[in-house]
């Protein structure tokens, strides 16, 4: 008599090195998966809890190039204050700004906000085919496949860094990272089971971020060392092959926070478009590659008694910046554009990081929350 996965594989198409790979990888997740905010366990699953498609949506925004561990606070903050899509779309778009300061690349919190308002239009449900999420704003081909394996349940090959890291080691793959993705995916869709594909998609994840680590991986753990080519030559480290990435070019400029006797800080808010969108931040020049008049006083908004308090350093996707900050003290009110934000409401502005670090290198502790 056949199997069940011999019967299974014949049905679907699998491969049996593919049913294998995923069987063992699966027995591997549900015995060591990750414990996290926005996941629902095996065993939960097992027992007929489904995922709810709104906190699948807003993880895999949030960990767009953003580590587990900062999203965890964010994750719960934003449950608290909206628990469902409607909620969210309910939210006026500063307060979701304000919720997303210092998570960075501040354009997914606009796209949340568009996505959610847009969703809430059509009856308040996520569409659950690849296809249909990708419509929605800014959900790429990788979150549409992480929603739709995880949230719905439906084969997709979700490829973030972590899964391109262990299938490169499983398949030695010597071609250079940036060029073989579209090799990696094929991959892939070949190993993606058609039973509990959600769940495959989370434990290669959590394969790659706990055991096939980009640095000492613990292969003698792995419940696919069996079949991983990188081991058989030594070096699993190799993999995936990198090329030299080139030094981010610099930019410099000049930040002012100004003070008035009471505390209250004079910010502004930045365009909706472009680099920190719709962000909160202190005057600044522009960020230019030249040093002459970039980094003085001279680019103050208006005239102070402009002190300098420091340089800060931060470091962007594609460039590094220096910001020199000057402090002043001032009176009166706040210039056309700018507001005040008193001493106990800064911390909750929607303030950057960048802009978090140019405010305490002028008034140290100004940034951290304070009761009133």
């Amino acid at each position: 008599m056949a199997s069940h996965d011999q019967t299974r594989k014949a049905a679907s198409g699998e491969s049996s090195e593919a049913v294998s790979v995923a069987s063992r990888l699966l027995d591997w997740y549900d015995a060591h998966h990750r414990d996290l905010p926005w996941r629902v366990p095996p065993k939960a699953l097992a027992g007929g809890a489904r995922p709810d498609p709104y906190r699948v949506w807003l993880s895999e925004v949030m960990l767009q190039q953003t580590t587990v561990e900062a999203v965890k606070a964010y994750f719960r903050a934003f449950l608290e204050k909206w628990p469902d899509v409607g909620a969210l779309a309910a939210a006026p778009a500063e307060d979701v700004m304000k919720a997303w300061a210092g998570l960075g690349y501040y354009s997914r919190a606009r796209n949340l906000k568009a996505c959610a308002d847009l969703v809430a239009q059509r009856g308040g449900r996520f569409p659950g085919t690849e296809a249909g999420l990708r419509e929605l704003p800014g959900i790429g081909a990788y979150t549409a496949a992480a929603i739709s394996a995880i949230a719905f349940d439906r084969p997709a090959a979700v490829v973030d860094g972590n899964v391109e890291r262990v299938v490169s080691r499983l398949n030695s793959i010597a071609t250079p990272l940036s060029e073989a993705k579209p090799e990696i995916r094929a991959l892939v869709e070949r190993m993606v089971p058609t039973r509990r594909p959600g769940d495959f998609a989370q434990a290669m994840m959590d394969l790659g971020a706990t055991i096939c680590t980009p640095r000492r991986p613990r292969c003698m753990l792995c419940p696919l060392r069996a079949d991983c080519s990188a081991i058989v030559s030594g070096d699993p480290e190799h993999f995936p092959v990198r090329l030299p990435k080139d030094d981010k070019p610099l930019r410099r400029g000049a930040a002012f926070v100004a003070q008035r006797s009471d505390g209250a800080v004079l910010l502004r808010k930045r365009p909706e478009k472009g680099l920190l969108g719709g962000m909160t931040e202190v005057p600044t020049t522009a960020w230019s590659a030249r040093v002459d008049g970039a980094t003085t006083e001279a680019g103050a908004p208006f005239a102070a008694d402009w002190r300098r308090a420091g340089r800060i350093a931060h470091v962007f996707t594609h460039f590094a910046l220096e910001l020199e900050v000057f402090h002043a003290h001032i009176k009166g009110d706040a210039p056309e554009g700018h507001f005040w934000s008193l001493a106990h409401e800064i911390s909750g502005e929607a303030l950057p990081t960048v802009m978090k670090k140019v405010i305490e290198a002028a008034i140290p502790g100004a940034t951290k929350a304070r009761r009133v």
